[in-house]
């Protein structure tokens, strides 16, 4: 006689739609949890003042500029509640985040009609690519709040981009 076994992803999805969960939110091979794992690559950035803090946008555009803390904070802000997933197969459901338009940044440099992807270098020499089309959805956004409250320094304070369509290696800390 054989064994029957259910895997731990089977007993997740079962999980969820015992607390009234729609299993389907969940792609495959993901794990649903409650908490907000930490996954980081180098050294953690610790900001204390932000008063000399800038976010450099340049490359293959007309308008190259920066952005202090205050520039950033000044922009009309872009609130969303979205589930997002990591490619270490975890998934977090209706997390809220706030930030300023990613869009709105790329479209005020102007990128050159032949750029394709957009680069995002970050601290301690991590970088990311995404596709312009990616990058130009009207969700995606420079965030600096998470669940109403700054962002933890684990989670990329002061600032992180937030792709909330792919997993979250591609949302830069």
């Amino acid at each position: 006689m054989g064994s029957f076994a259910v895997s731990f992803f089977d007993r997740n999805r079962k999980d969820l739609a015992e607390r009234g969960i729609d299993p389907k939110r969940l792609p495959p091979g993901q794990y649903f949890t409650d908490r907000f794992p930490v996954l980081h690559v180098g050294d953690v950035p610790n900001y204390g003042d932000l008063s000399d803090w800038s976010l450099a946008v340049g490359g293959a555009c007309a308008n190259q500029f920066q952005l202090t803390w205050a520039d950033v904070l000044a922009r009309s802000p872009l609130e969303i509640t979205t589930d997002i997933h990591c490619v270490t197969k975890w998934s977090k459901f209706d997390t809220q985040w706030k930030g300023a338009s990613l869009a709105e940044i790329i479209e005020e440099a102007q990128p050159n009609a032949d750029v394709t992807h957009v680069m995002f270098h970050c601290e301690f020499g991590y970088t990311t690519n995404l596709p312009l089309e990616d990058a130009m959805r009207p969700v995606n956004m420079l965030a600096y709040e998470f669940d109403g409250k700054p962002l933890d320094v684990e989670h990329g304070y002061p600032l992180r981009t937030l792709v909330p369509h792919l997993y979250l290696w591609k949302s830069a800390k």
